[in-house]
């Protein structure tokens, strides 16, 4: 099966820079790589609510690129440097972005380190599942 490198235009250096994809799509999936709160320079947005909102609005960015919206998610997983005080932040920014059931599935991971970052977010969407 042939792989389709998906990437937003205005990311694109990020991901030439690091040197990996912002999602593939392979058949008639989408896997996305994580997004991260970073401002239009790169940097991490130092206010963690912003910065929940931010990586949502970057993750928005590549569905878009590939022709899908949220309701095409079917698998979230977060990441997450303080789980315990930021649960509450990333649940409301969720359940804001998400809305209305079905809901995608979703796996939340406490880890140490995200390069300077506090949260990051990566799906798997089945491109146009949303008008099934």
């Amino acid at each position: 099966m042939v792989r389709e490198v998906i990437s937003p235009a205005e990311r694109q250096a990020l991901y030439e820079t690091y040197r990996y994809s912002a999602a593939i799509r392979s058949g008639d999936l989408l896997f996305v790589s994580g997004q991260v709160g970073s401002r239009a320079d790169g940097s991490p947005e130092p206010d963690f609510e912003r910065q929940v909102k931010l990586a949502f609005a970057n993750l928005l960015a590549v569905l878009t690129a590939a022709g899908c919206t949220l309701r095409d998610v079917v698998d979230v997983t977060t990441f997450h440097t303080d789980p315990e005080t930021q649960f509450e932040t990333v649940m409301a920014v969720k359940q804001a972005v998400f809305g209305e059931p079905p809901y995608p599935n979703w796996t939340a991971v406490g880890v140490t380190w995200l390069a300077g970052f506090d949260f990051e977010i990566k799906v798997i969407a089945r491109i146009g599942a949303a008008e099934r």
